[in-house]
């Protein structure tokens, strides 16, 4: 099967269809692209918005979000690397692996494209990849083909004689990006204005931070200071009852999504989790809808798991009966709810591998994971509820390109792109971190 690069390739040229680019299990239905530019090197989004003097996301399932002003940018890639084949590329990769072994770790997020995942030494969710740079102390250094705010957290949990490496600063998340530190801050200083700050009969103080992964550096402070958490979407319902032995409601930032189906999911009625519209006094709710709040909501959700819909379940299913329906918890409500599962990637992946053969998947999350799976795993039918090929747009700029251009720098004894989070912010998010990797994943999600 095709990588997703390979086949938005073809999309572009018009070669689709004769390459039989189509929907695993759908025969002679052609795939589209959501966004043409996404053929495009990563680097010219790098110039284009260096000559705009903005930043955004590029190209993809985030290309309509708009990027703060603070979002980090990324020089230009030297001419070299944007004209290497891509067996260049891999060569000179190899090689520089081979020069730098153990003093280098390679780490890969499941949504990236295949043409880096293959170098990856270690590929996971957010969760494994954070213990996995915890659990790298040989290495000098870390190359995480992530994102900008996966990186922060490798750089937190690493050894001081480690240096964290993002190949294109420009790899950020939109998500992350909807809450910031001044718009917490103005949020909780309204909470404890209206919550008080006493604990009650049982200890219980009257609001607990959550931030998700998926959250800057300083955000992961907040919490670690406030007596606050981090979760993924592998533990967030662990990450709830641990907050809620300590607090008597939750604030959770900055995924509404998978804050409200968790919840949903322990019980929590939908009416005590108001939305946050950091815009408006008390988020937009009136006092008594506060006073009734267990799970404040903050207003952000990730853009490429928005893209599903009920109504793609419903041709999936009616185009395959009998299929498994599968979608991550940062999917909207709805469509969690009319899913068989939700669950995070590695529970998708655990759950794909423990499947009789010919089960037939509708999965609800990146399609370079969906791609993945339906080529490692041929013994079932497997593919992306979305029939419109749109990747998360932060993780597809990073390329081969940077890769080899970051390894070779090592390989020259130049650290290039480094990441490194301040110690005065750094002291208080490694509580908050270091409380999520205590809090152990359940070993299923909805069923």
């Amino acid at each position: 099967m095709s990588s997703v690069n390979t086949t938005i390739q073809l999309i572009t040229r018009e070669q689709a269809e004769a390459a039989q680019s189509h929907i695993p299990g759908q025969p002679g239905r052609a795939q589209e692209s959501c966004d043409e530019d996404l053929a495009q090197g990563p680097w010219e989004f790098d110039l284009a918005e260096a000559l705009a003097g903005t930043p955004g996301y590029g190209p993809g399932a985030s290309n309509e979000d708009t990027a703060p002003a603070s979002t980090p940018v990324q020089g230009q890639l030297p001419q070299e690397y944007k004209d290497a084949s891509d067996a260049e590329l891999e060569g000179r990769i190899r090689a520089a692996k081979a020069v730098l072994g153990e003093r280098v770790v390679v780490l890969g997020h499941f949504y990236q494209r295949d043409e880096v995942v293959a170098f990856a030494d270690f590929v996971g969710d957010s969760f494994q990849l954070a213990n996995a740079a915890k659990n790298r102390s040989e290495a000098e250094a870390i190359v995480f083909c992530g994102v900008h705010f996966m990186a922060e957290t490798a750089d937190m949990l690493s050894g001081s004689h480690q240096s964290v490496i993002l190949p294109n600063l420009a790899a950020g998340c939109s998500m992350a990006d909807m809450a910031d530190l001044p718009s917490v801050e103005a949020c909780w200083a309204e909470l404890e204005a209206l919550y008080g700050t006493e604990p009650d009969a049982e200890g219980r103080v009257p609001v607990i931070p959550v931030t998700y992964m998926n959250s800057s550096a300083a955000l992961k402070a907040f919490c670690g200071e406030r007596g606050g958490i981090v979760c993924t979407s592998s533990n967030a319902s662990t990450v709830l009852d641990w907050a809620f032995e300590r607090g008597q409601r939750v604030l959770f930032f900055p995924d509404q999504h998978l804050g409200r189906n968790t919840a949903k999911a322990m019980g929590i009625p939908l009416e005590a989790m108001p939305l946050w519209n950091p815009r408006l006094p008390l988020g937009g709710n009136s006092q008594q809808v506060m006073e009734a709040a267990k799970v404040v909501l903050w207003q952000g959700f990730c853009s490429v798991h928005k893209r599903f819909t009920v109504a793609q379940i419903e041709k999936a299913r009616a185009d395959f009966p009998g299929l498994r329906v599968i979608v991550h918890p940062e999917c909207p409500m709805e469509v969690v709810d009319a899913a068989d599962e939700a669950g995070s990637t590695d529970y998708i992946l655990k759950a794909i591998q423990g499947a009789p053969d010919g089960t037939t998947f509708a999965i609800g999350t990146e399609i370079n994971m969906v791609n993945r799976l339906a080529a490692q795993y041929p013994q079932h039918t497997i593919f992306c509820l979305d029939p419109v090929i749109c990747p998360c747009s932060t993780m597809y700029r990073i390329h081969p390109g940077y890769l080899a251009w970051v390894l070779e720098g090592l390989v020259a004894g130049e650290v290039r792109n480094q990441i490194t989070v301040p110690e005065t912010t750094a002291v208080n998010a490694r509580i908050a971190l270091e409380r999520m990797l205590a809090a152990k994943p359940r070993s299923a999600a909805r069923a």
